[in-house]
């Protein structure tokens, strides 16, 4: 399989699928890729644990041989610790997602920072992605002293119901290459589509050798430092 290191943007939305590297630099300290030539590839799932969904995902991960990092929601391990507690017993890693799931944007700055903490009452991790990957500088300039952020490289785009369960799996074909953070979704509204890319994903990687292993705080402060300050008009952008 031919890696393509600079894929090409197809439409307008594949800005939100892949960002470009202006914005990705202009972010600051944030990871969104791990810089590698290996073929290894790194699954993340936001927004569980859930009942039956979360279940399978391990399962298909069982199969593959495949580790993938979980960013959970606070309110989520709550309700279901037995479900959150087979994550981790299964060799997967978790993040903070909050404990609420809140829009970082619409969202005062304390308010953010007081559900980031109460979720960490029930994860024990100090990776954190902003739900919906929206977040304002303030917010990030407090978060990233104590956590190391995670966007990502690839996002599905599974949890669109108004695009197709094919198209999903394109987005994660068409640009994923040595190192990237690919982002499903582990809720009830992407099921479709995310288990159609994943197995598919899965599937494809695994026949050309591809490894899927799990984001750690190792892995991620391996990382070059990012000389770029970050833009307060960027910061807002996604």
């Amino acid at each position: 399989m031919k890696t393509i290191q600079k894929p090409k943007y197809r439409k307008l939305s594949d800005l939100l699928v892949h960002p470009p590297q202006i914005v990705k630099n202009a972010f600051g300290n944030i990871t969104w890729k791990i810089n590698t030539d290996e073929k290894v590839v790194y699954l993340t799932f936001d927004d569980g644990p859930i009942p039956d969904i979360t279940e399978k995902i391990l399962l298909a991960l069982e199969i593959f041989d495949a580790k993938a990092t979980f960013f959970c929601v606070g309110e989520n391990v709550k309700k279901y610790p037995d479900i959150y507690k087979k994550i981790s017993d299964s060799g997967h890693t978790v993040g903070n997602h909050t404990f609420s799931h809140l829009n970082g944007l619409k969202t005062s700055t304390e308010e953010y920072i007081e559900n980031i903490e109460k979720a960490s009452e029930y994860i024990d991790s100090k990776l954190f992605r902003p739900p919906h990957g929206r977040i304002k500088s303030s917010q990030q300039s407090i978060i990233e002293k104590d956590y190391d952020i995670i966007l990502w490289d690839v996002l599905s785009y599974d949890f669109n119901n108004k695009i197709s369960k094919e198209s999903c799996f394109s987005n994660v074909k068409h640009f994923t290459r040595p190192g990237s953070i690919i982002v499903f979704h582990d809720n009830i509204k992407a099921t479709n589509n995310m288990f159609y890319a994943l197995t598919q994903s899965l599937l494809l990687y695994k026949e050309f050798g591809y490894r899927f292993e799990a984001l750690t705080e190792d892995v991620i402060r391996k990382q070059a430092p990012v000389s770029v300050k970050k833009s307060k008009l960027f910061t807002a952008f996604f």
